[in-house]
């Protein structure tokens, strides 16, 4: 147990005092919520006020003014916050006054769920408000919230550690409300890609999260054991053959909005669970999915913001179609000065240590590459660019370049300097997969602990001809980081991967 506070312990007293007037500080039936703050703040008006004469309310004291025999109250509900005028001898018409004298005054505290029913009206400092006639206790708060103090909508002092809001985010949504906007944009991002790939005929599934190989992208996964199977299990780090699968099975186009998994490193881009969107449509190649893909995003800074400009930090980001173009090597050689499109793996060390970039002498030569785009490239791209035409090595389940050798045709999306978006024209040659997975299991020899498996199931499957098929990944993580100017993906999880707490 831990050590209980002064304002906890009376707390716990307050809560056995309702109890012994018969009060049930947590009660079970309905109640009959009709209205909202914001709803009543935005409608009443003289001409409408005969549509508020009964209101409903439910939610959380937030401030008391306390005016002896009438009280000024600040509700907070999941709309926003209200001013209630709560009056002794109105929730309290007999000769006992209780509820309002010891039940209200008394026993309730900031931080209680309480509800009201009453009927609005405007002070006369102009103050929309509801007058109660009726009080009744919700649930009691046995822990006191942290104080903010605000003045004239303007918040002081806000509890702003990241350990505390990261770790508590139920008290975080309360004590800042505006937090909830960020998470009502997330969810209006995700449901702007549905109505897009909806509109299209695409069809949203669902894949297996446990799966018996680790596959569709490079990345060291989480490990289980399934007790009746007597088998171990990894949680997916990617959906894509699964996703693939389905095409095989003759969709013309599926999506799905995945959580993923990888056991690497964390920081303000990467959590150990991320939400990708996957989609891949069948007939389709990589530069159609590089017009569908900067339509989709032009839709959703609009949908969110009214336009395609977006302001992440000190700069304004335009999602305005069409994106710039780049093939990666241009890049590399732009930002470098060194013309790596001919250079085997031991050139390319001699590069990265010219460059200053420190590399693990397991890692083949597409992960060079990577390392060098990563560390002298991938930043300097702001405004959205298409990077494309990724060297083979880099990319074992991407067909290769209609026109260039050694290249596959794929993409990554830059924006402020990160990646949000994977795509490829994907590979659907079941010999060439074979091979490319064979390479594969050839850097896992040398202790390369990202590279694939091989999926012999996903091979069968491709043997029995999957069309040419264009499939991409958006970080959603990501996506709503920029889209909503966070500064870290633990701004836009509810729940954030954390070190284990030490309680008391």
């Amino acid at each position: 147990m831990t050590q209980l506070s002064e304002q906890e312990i009376i707390r716990r007293e307050k809560l056995q005092e309702l109890q012994k007037l018969g009060i049930e500080p947590y009660p079970a039936a309905e109640y009959p919520v009709n209205d909202t703050s914001v709803n009543i703040k935005t409608n009443y008006s003289e001409e409408t006020k005969e549509q508020f004469q009964d209101v409903c309310l439910a939610g959380r004291i937030m401030s008391v003014r306390d005016m002896g025999k009438a009280a000024f109250v600040e509700l907070q509900d999941a709309a926003g916050r209200i001013q209630l005028y709560i009056r002794r001898d109105d929730i309290c018409p007999g000769e006992d006054k209780t509820m309002y004298d010891v039940v209200f005054k008394k026993l309730a505290d900031i931080g209680d769920l309480i509800g009201v029913k009453g009927y609005a009206f405007v002070t006369k400092t102009g103050a929309t408000s509801v007058h109660a006639r009726e009080f009744t206790m919700l649930a009691k708060a046995l822990r006191p919230l942290p104080i903010v103090k605000e003045k004239e909508g303007e918040t002081f002092d806000a509890v702003i550690d990241p350990e505390f809001k990261y770790r508590q985010r139920y008290v975080d949504l309360i004590i800042n409300p505006q937090v909830k906007d960020v998470f009502v944009k997330r969810t209006k991002i995700m449901q702007t890609i549905r109505d897009f790939y909806n509109n299209l005929g695409y069809l949203e599934v669902e894949t297996p999260i446990l799966q018996p190989i680790p596959g569709g992208a490079a990345a060291r996964p989480f490990v289980t054991h399934h007790n009746a199977l007597d088998m171990p299990l990894y949680l997916r780090i990617a959906n894509e053959l699964y996703l693939k699968r389905l095409i095989v099975g003759g969709f013309e186009g599926v999506y799905e909005f995945a959580k993923d998994f990888r056991n690497e490193g964390m920081d303000r881009t990467h959590n150990p669970e991320f939400t990708v969107m996957e989609m891949y449509a069948a007939y389709k190649d990589y530069e159609w999915m590089m017009t569908t893909t900067e339509t989709l995003l032009e839709k959703v800074a609009i949908a969110l913001h009214g336009t395609t400009k977006v302001q992440v930090g000190d700069k304004e980001i335009d999602f305005k179609a069409p994106f710039r173009r780049v093939t990666m090597y241009d890049a590399i050689k732009e930002h470098t000065g060194f013309d790596i499109s001919d250079m085997n793996e031991e050139q390319l060390r001699e590069v990265c240590k010219e460059l200053g970039i420190h590399v693990d002498p397991k890692i083949g030569k597409g992960k060079l590459i990577d390392e060098i785009f990563g560390e002298k490239c991938e930043g300097h791209y702001i405004q959205p660019t298409f990077i494309t035409d990724y060297p083979v090595e880099m990319s074992p389940l991407t067909k290769k370049h209609r026109s260039k050798a050694g290249l596959v045709e794929r993409f990554e999306l830059m924006v402020n300097g990160k990646e949000i978006a994977n795509a490829y024209s994907e590979l659907n040659d079941p010999i060439d997969q074979r091979e490319r997975f064979e390479e594969q299991v050839q850097l896992m020899e040398r202790g390369d602990d990202e590279a694939m498996y091989i999926d012999y199931d996903f091979l069968r499957a491709l043997e029995y001809g999957m069309p040419p098929t264009s499939g991409i990944g958006i970080g959603i993580d990501r996506l709503t980081m920029l889209m909503t100017n966070q500064p870290s993906i633990q701004d836009v999880l509810f729940f954030p991967q954390m070190k284990q707490e030490k309680m008391d």
